[in-house]
């Protein structure tokens, strides 16, 4: 059945699709034009300078300590620059109203740099003239946003700031209801400390995001994109559904370096969609394949749509930990977006582009090759970094910087031995596939600021700016003299000339990655009202109890709700805005109703769920952006494109419920055995998830092998549930023995323990469980010093009295009132039993999985028109 399709924007109007949610829409000619390209330039040159090394010498100290209002001045004034206010609204100049509204909002924006001593001197607490400024200065922000972000972002915003004043209000039902703050304490609190606009969100754009985002810009302006593609399309492209595989890891490849599923979309979508609907996916289809691989790209390290670096701050973990455990189950659900794509290819017996025979398993297995032997060389190149610096300690970054040089210019030599890659056309009569050995060559120097920045990142372990910055220093350096050293090499006359192509490169890069911040830095700003809404009113608990009504105390449900509720406040906000938004907002829920039900999960799963739903917004029908612009692009239906985008984007929504019970998948306390074993039972569990609901395996699914293919793949990676039926993974105490259990238990190991007790806000009862490590102090009252806890046994009851001020104890049992009437009192102590391994459960289920495969093998054998390829 033939699907009505709408008619496809065109190269032009996708590209300002792009800019008008990316970028600007506006593009003012002459010598406006230039020097609005000098202020998004200069602030290109400010932030490199911050992040640099000798950012003390060349900065101001005032700078330096005020840069988070520098930085968001910038977007302010750039946004009245770029962003029409109205559709209607001149796209060619700027109208007198823009002019005020940019500098207005870049002064109020620069408030605290230019008024920092008074301020100081009044303890950071606003005078009646500073509350005025800051209220002036918030509705200037609502304007930048509303203009660059859309509406949502700024709707979301006034309400919790009206909340902040009218919290008090007989209007305000009295489950949500608090005291209210007065106009001076709330723009203390939200523009002139760094509790609101100016928090910690921002501070994190400032240092980190736009050396990333820049770095992604420079990147792509230097031609890697296009490289990516090629290879991934010279991989990928002959197999059956090539397109669709290729676009999968062409949007991986992008995604690196993208912090925008939009952009991700249109870029790699433009030269995939078309293709993709050549080989027969229908113009949904080929637009979902391309939403969800571009949306994944948000989860995959290691710029996560900047919320990578937001996790470190908010979490309280480094960098390399953050993109460690995120890792493994953005790779695996990448894997099972190519599976996806194989089985719609091989169901619908979807042909192959070009006359190439190649092999699915020798594909799978070069592309490993490549991942691997890369991370290998990222990993290796310490051990010569190191034997340099060891025999040239003072002058080994001289040394260095000259072998790097050296590397650089033989891999220019090799890329000039092959025609430039240029962009192919989808729509062409006959479509010529890239071939990888006459390719590769032409862009492997590219990969060199890439191996830079894993290097600082994971083996020098430099800040994530820090290591941006060199990175972004060699893409300096290579945008200006790939095209030169090109032309040298292959002994064209005009070598010298170049140099000035390799200038305006570097520049336009600069002012693309200036451009591509307004938005994320605006993102943060505005993201900060919601923060400081959280950290004054308190109404974290009220969203806690308010989901606890809804679950009625079901673990999973409530779960489900905070999937929901992280989707429906994703809506419409750019990734950033996104995470801060979600986990700003639910994560307190989770950590708290969790813990009252018993489950106790890192606080980095907990991050990672809500991001995960948050994202899925981008996707989701009515408002994903995402899909409206894969729509935009295939001329297919934008609703049916969500809602196809979403079905496939299944792994990605079933895997944050599986870290959460099980969080080895986050490669939380494995070793390098159980990691590598993790990572091989995960991906077979998320092939066999894939199947199960694709309905395809070998073959047609039978109702019951789909079933069994479900229950197959919640074993891998859940087996502690079944090994929990034959064994419990708990010994029970009697809570009034806790004080013997903690004076016998082994040094390092975990007791599980239920406290109830009455609120401190409510005086209800609630339970809350907690894990307490047994220290490895000798005795009962050295142990219980160490944990600050204070037993008081009372009529076989086990009472607590306030844990000692300081210790982590304190501030977990901070929600209970231990000077109420009722007592707090342990009601559950459990310790961990013997159990046999729980990795004996992947026996039974890979034996199933072998049986239903050889089941639907004969049928397939039997049925040649089914037979995959």
């Amino acid at each position: 059945m033939s699907v009505k399709e709408n008619k496809a924007l065109s190269e032009a109007e996708l590209q300002e699709l792009v800019a008008a949610s990316d970028s600007g829409a506006r593009s003012v000619p002459g010598r406006l034009g230039l020097f609005i390209a000098g202020i998004a330039l200069v602030w290109s040159i400010f932030q490199v300078l911050l992040a640099s090394p000798w950012a003390p010498y060349v900065l101001p100290s005032d700078a330096i300590n005020n840069s988070r209002q520098i930085h968001l001045a910038f977007a302010v004034f750039l946004s009245a620059m770029a962003y029409p206010l109205f559709k209607r609204a001149p796209t060619d100049r700027v109208p007198w109203y823009d002019w005020l509204l940019a500098l207005g909002g870049a002064f109020f924006a620069l408030y605290g740099y230019f008024f920092y001593a008074k301020i100081v001197q009044n303890g950071g607490l606003a005078d009646q003239t500073d509350a005025y400024a800051g209220l002036i200065g918030l509705a200037l922000l609502f304007i930048a946003a509303y203009r660059t972000l859309g509406p949502v972002m700024v709707i979301l915003a006034i309400i919790f700031l009206g909340y902040v004043f009218f919290g008090s209000s007989e209007v305000v039902p009295d489950q949500i209801r608090w005291a209210g703050a007065s106009l001076r304490k709330a723009m203390s609190h939200m523009w002139i400390t760094s509790e609101g606009v100016f928090g910690i969100a921002l501070g994190v754009s400032t240092k980190f995001v736009f050396l990333f985002v820049l770095f992604g810009a420079l990147l792509d302006k230097a031609g890697a994109g296009n490289y990516f593609i090629k290879m991934a399309f010279g991989a990928l492209g002959h197999l059956r559904g090539g397109p669709a595989k290729a676009a999968v890891v062409g949007s991986a490849a992008t995604g690196l370096i993208s912090g925008s599923s939009i952009a991700n979309v249109v870029t790699t979508g433009t030269f995939t969609i078309p293709l993709m609907k050549r080989v027969g996916f229908s113009a949904e289809k080929a637009g979902s394949v391309e939403v969800a691989s571009s949306v994944n790209g948000q989860i995959m390290p290691p710029v996560m749509g900047a919320a990578a670096f937001l996790m470190v701050e908010y979490v309280g973990i480094s960098y390399v930990e953050v993109i460690t455990h995120a890792f493994l189950p953005a790779i695996i659900s990448y894997i099972a977006l190519v599976y996806i794509v194989h089985l719609e290819a091989v169901k619908n017996n979807m042909p192959t582009l070009g006359n190439k025979v190649v092999s699915m398993g020798k594909t799978i297995g070069g592309m490993f090759a490549f991942f691997a032997g890369f991370a290998a060389l990222c990993y290796l190149t310490q051990f010569p970094v190191r034997l340099i610096t060891d025999m040239v300690p003072s002058g080994s970054g001289w040394v260095l910087s000259v072998l790097l040089a050296a590397i650089y210019v033989g891999l220019i030599y090799l890329a000039a031995s092959v025609p430039d890659l240029e962009p192919d056309d989808p729509n062409a009569e006959q479509v010529e596939l890239p071939e990888i050995p006459k390719i590769y060559k032409s862009g492997l120097y590219f990969l060199l600021p890439i191996i830079v920045l894993v290097y600082f990142l994971m083996i020098e372990r430099k800040s994530p700016g820090l290591s941006a910055f060199w990175a972004t220093f060699l893409l300096f350096g290579i945008l200006l003299t790939q095209k030169t050293l090109k032309a040298f090499f292959r002994g064209e006359d005009n070598a010298l000339s170049k140099l000035k192509d390799g200038v305006i490169d570097l520049i336009q890069g600069m002012i693309d990655g200036a451009r591509n911040m307004i938005g994320i830095g605006l993102a943060t700003a505005t993201a900060g009202i919601i923060v400081g809404t959280v950290s004054l009113t308190g109404i974290g608990q009220v969203m806690a109890d308010f989901v606890e009504f809804l679950s009625g105390g079901n673990l999973i449900l409530m779960l489900i709700f905070v999937a929901i509720l992280s989707l429906i406040l994703g809506m419409g906000l750019p990734t950033t805005a996104n995470y801060i938004v979600v986990s700003s907002l639910m994560v307190a829920v989770v950590v708290e109703l969790g813990a009252q039900s018993g489950l106790v999960v890192p606080l980095i799963a907990v991050h990672l769920f809500v991001f995960y739903f948050g994202i899925m917004a981008d996707v989701t029908p009515p408002v994903g952006l995402a899909s409206f612009a894969a729509a935009a692009v295939s001329g297919g239906d934008a609703i049916r494109t969500g809602f196809t985008a979403f079905f496939y984007s299944l792994r990605t929504v079933a895997l944050p419920f599986v870290f959460i019970f099980n969080t080895d998948l986050l490669l939380i306390d494995v070793t390098w055995v159980q990691g590598i074993i993790v990572f091989v039972v995960s991906t077979i569990g998320i092939l066999v998830f894939t199947a199960g609901t694709m309905g395809w395996f070998m073959t047609r699914s039978k109702i019951w092998e789909t079933v069994a293919l479900l229950v197959i793949a919640f074993a891998l990676f859940r087996p502690g549930v079944f090994m929990n039926q034959i064994q419990p993974p708990y010994e029970q105490f009697e809570p009034a023995a806790f004080a013997q259990v903690l004076e016998d238990a082994r040094p390092g190991s975990e007791l599980r323990t239920t406290i109830s007790g009455p609120d401190f806000d409510t005086l209800d009862m609630k339970d809350l469980t907690v894990v307490l490590t047994v220290p490895e102090a000798e005795g009962l009252d050295a142990r219980l010093d160490e944990l600050g806890l204070i037993l008081v046994p009372e009529d076989g009851v086990m009472r607590l009295d306030e844990p000692m001020f300081g210790t982590d104890l304190s501030d977990k049992l901070s929600s209970f009132d231990f000077y109420a009437d009722d007592p707090v009192a342990i009601t559950k102590v459990q310790g961990s039993a013997d159990q046999l391994p729980k990795e004996l459960i992947f026996i039974p289920a890979l034996a199933l999985l072998g049986l239903v495969a050889w089941l639907q093998i004969g049928r397939a054998r039997r049925q040649p028109e089914g037979v995959a390829a």
